[in-house]
């Protein structure tokens, strides 16, 4: 399966590399593009899921390495889930 990496820039500034399995992440977010906090948690969560679920209709068992990165995501985005105007930027997408 063709793993990607998605880069995000959170509220404060801060940058991460996110993991994922699949590149269905393609089919969820654009580089480039500013989201919601609440958005982009819930497009984090439909996309890791499904490419854990990829994983799981390939191998015979889920991608923990997805999951995991969907937990360190929903920990990130908890500060920011009471401020309406905190955004997520999509920064870029690598093969």
């Amino acid at each position: 399966m063709p793993e990607m990496i998605f880069r995000v820039r959170w509220p404060d500034g801060k940058e991460i590399d996110c993991y994922s399995p699949s590149l269905v992440i393609q089919d969820h977010f654009t580089p480039g593009t500013t989201y919601p906090i609440a958005e982009f948690l819930q497009k984090a969560d439909t996309a890791l899921t499904e490419a854990s679920e990829r994983v799981r209709a390939r191998y015979g068992f889920p991608c923990s390495r997805a999951l995991g990165q969907l937990q360190v995501i929903r920990q990130a985005c908890a500060p920011f889930l009471n401020r309406p105007d905190a955004q997520v930027s999509i920064l870029s997408f690598k093969f």
